[in-house]
């Protein structure tokens, strides 16, 4: 994950040593409240001490055991009286109300429920580089490492997750307070959260840490497909990084409406819940990579942290290519150079016009992810394997638990290699531009690659070279080869090129067959039968690239189709249960299906859904021009939620609708029902054009 970093105070004047504090969470008031006591010591005198806390109320506060006063500035606790060179003990209650950081999940208190057990609310935590003072005063410096624990009281029937080892759960009336123990200091962005209505098994690593897989009770079945290979992976990149696993228990939880693929927070990582996969969903978007990439962060991040933005490729470029590394100790050579081909093209196209190297902290997410994992590539192929673990092995131990440079990594590679290290840093590290010779000169030591490259620069003719086409369908090649010449044959007219899609096919590769699915918007009929098996891939995606094509090319099947996908549900976000019902509104003439239909599709536009399956709802709703009340209430609700992609997109659709002086109007009428946040949010954009 993309870490910010702020500096609070200067580590040579401060350093907090344990924060302590016991929460209480309420989901009705969406509040924090908390008793918390921090150690400290400060190295000198200083007239203020500042504590990260935003817009919280502190009650009895006592340093070093004395009451002492006090200020907040509603973004840092400010301390001034009682403060003493060395050890210092401070304690206060206090309360919060997060608008950030801390997220309530389908909370949904309109609909009448009998027993908490039926809520299936979550809360859960992003601290994202500064921001866990919103829920837990801290200092939101990553320099700033501190052994943490929490001890959290919630309702009974609820899992509670938290870093580090669980001591105990104490029954407490209908509650239970979960106690959760740090045994190594860390950041506070690092500090995390996790209530709900989970289950969990258990592995054991190879070297004995317990793997603690979270799933909900909906989705036991989807259990293996989503954590497969999760124990091949830890063992792998426990082996391969050279230093033992820096905590005593690893967890994963997936959350609902997480605002990205996964966080690293410390021995417990969230990801989000769209990686829950079955079989099929697991051939086009496994958690795999993001599982590796969350994990290799615990010892890259979360044991040896940058000092600031600038080194912040440290922890996204090692866990970028670590997880790559463990992606082809499960699915092989070719696999790992297709994603640096791949990877490499996307740097080679932003290089011309990003003009920011990856040293630096305004560099994008693709330079610290991506370019940074290549240069790891890079310099590993120059010294070798063996030299290169055993550099980062030095590196890890050498700074765990603290703070580092890059100068401080390339020390320890210079120590073990005969290496320009400056040249190393000037060329991958300080240059906006990407290496293209040496990063092809790297590929190409992969046949797979070479074979990709040649096609790609000597285009085959499709008349010409057909049985050698048709050699290569056939042959064990590996399936971008297959794609790439499905995808050149693109601007072919049907009878040059379709003996070629009919071979393509015949494959039964899904990756193959998916080309075939996005490349031809046009179906003739005599590629029709053959195009229909499409329909039954283990592939979401390409199921529903054909039901749409199909639907759209063959009217006079098109009842069929809807017949055929009426049982279709898709990924977490409903993809394939939302393109029907799409295309049944459409194909239908009765009122009351149609009405039927739009009901439908309206429900899953409520808040108690994903943010992903409301966005998907209201595409299709718009599409079909169903601009009722309530679709235009959600669109308003939605202006409200707290990931900043389904805001952007209801309020660009909401700024369309507000063009056509009808649509105002109902919006007008919709303001007042709104909560407060929403309601704000709308009258902005009711605003916007008198203000134009």
């Amino acid at each position: 994950m993309f870490t910010a970093t702020l500096w609070a105070q200067s580590p040579r004047t401060v350093d907090f040593k344990t924060i302590h504090a016991a929460l209480s969470i309420n989901p009705v008031k969406r509040n924090v409240i908390g008793q918390a006591e921090y150690t400290f010591e400060l190295f000198k005198g200083v007239d203020t001490l500042r504590i990260d806390a935003q817009k919280m109320v502190f009650t009895n506060l006592k340093l070093n055991g004395e009451s002492v006063k006090f200020k907040d500035n509603k973004k840092q606790l400010l301390l001034f009286e009682g403060l003493r060179v060395g050890n210092n003990v401070l304690s206060f209650e206090y309360e919060a109300f997060p608008t950030q950081t801390m997220y309530f999940v389908n909370w949904d208190f309109t609909q009448k429920i009998d027993t908490p057990e039926e809520v299936q609310g979550q809360i859960w935590t992003q601290g994202q580089g500064k921001n866990t003072s919103h829920w837990l005063p801290c200092i939101d410096d990553v320099n700033d490492k501190a052994l943490f624990s929490l001890d959290i009281a919630f309702h009974k029937s609820f899992e509670v997750i938290s870093n580090g080892v669980l001591l105990e759960k104490q029954a407490r009336g209908d509650n239970l307070i979960w106690k959760y123990r740090m045994d190594e200091p860390m950041s506070s962005y690092l500090v995390m959260l996790a209530i709900g209505h989970f289950q969990k098994k258990t592995e054991q690593s190879a070297l004995g840490i317990p793997l603690e897989m979270y799933y909900e009770a909906a989705d036991a079945n989807q259990f293996e497909p989503t954590y497969r290979y999760s124990k091949k992976i830890f063992d792998y990149l426990e082996k391969t990084v050279g230093v033992a696993y820096p905590w005593k228990v690893y967890r994963q939880i997936p959350v609902r409406d997480f605002l990205y693929a996964g966080m690293e927070n410390t021995s417990a990582t969230l990801f989000s819940r769209d990686f829950v996969v079955d079989s099929i969903a697991y051939n086009d978007r496994n958690y795999l990579n993001v599982n590796a990439h969350e994990l290799a962060h615990q010892w890259f991040g979360n044991m040896v942290t940058a000092q600031s933005g600038k080194d912040h490729w440290l922890q996204e470029g090692f866990a970028t290519y670590y997880a790559l590394l463990a992606e082809r100790a499960v699915f092989g050579e070719d696999y790992f150079y297709n994603k640096l081909y791949k990877t490499s093209r996307q740097l080679i196209e932003a290089a011309k016009t990003d003009t920011i190297p990856v040293l630096n902290p305004k560099a994008s997410s693709l330079s610290f992810y991506q370019k940074g994992a290549w240069a790891l590539h890079a310099l590993r192929e120059q010294i070798g394997a063996k030299k290169f673990d055993l550099a980062v092995k030095n590196y890890l131990k050498k700074y765990a638990f603290q703070n580092v440079t890059t100068d401080d990594f390339l020390a320890e590679v210079k120590k073990v290699a005969s290496f320009d290290v400056v040249a190393f840093k000037k060329l991958w590290l300080e240059s906006a531009q990407f290496p293209v010779a040496q990063a092809d000169a790297l590929l190409l030591k992969n046949s797979f690659v070479k074979q990709y490259y040649n096609l790609r620069d000597h285009r085959l003719d499709l008349a010409k070279d057909r049985q050698r086409i048709l050699d290569i369908f056939k042959s064990k090649a590996y399936y971008p080869v297959k794609e790439l010449l499905v995808y050149q044959a693109t601007e072919k007219s049907f009878a040059d090129k379709e003996y070629l899609l009919q071979a393509a096919l015949k494959t039964g590769e899904i990756k193959v067959r998916q080309a075939v699915a996005n490349s031809l918007e046009q179906i003739p009929e005599s590629l029709r039968v053959a195009y229909e098996t499409l329909l039954d891939d283990s592939s979401y995606e390409t199921r529903e690239t054909a039901l749409y094509f199909l639907w759209k090319n063959f009217p006079e099947q098109r009842a069929r189709y809807i017949e055929k996908s009426k049982k279709w549900i898709g990924f977490q976000d409903f993809n394939l249960r939302l393109m029907h019902l799409y295309l049944a509104y459409l194909t239908t003439d009765q009122a009351d299906e149609k009405s039927k239909i739009y009901f439908e599709l309206l429900q899953f536009t409520g808040t108690n859904y994903d943010s992903g399956v409301q966005e998907l709802a209201l595409l299709k709703l718009i599409s079909l021009e169903l601009f009722t009340e309530d679709v235009l209430k959600s669109l308003a609700f939605g202006t409200g939620n707290h990931r900043w992609q389904f805001v952007n997109f209801c309020k660009e659709n909401i700024r369309k609708l507000l063009k056509d002086d009808h649509y105002r109007k109902m919006f007008i009428e919709i303001e007042p029902q709104l909560p407060i946040r929403e309601k704000t949010q709308l009258q902005r954009l009711l605003n916007e054009k008198e203000i134009k």
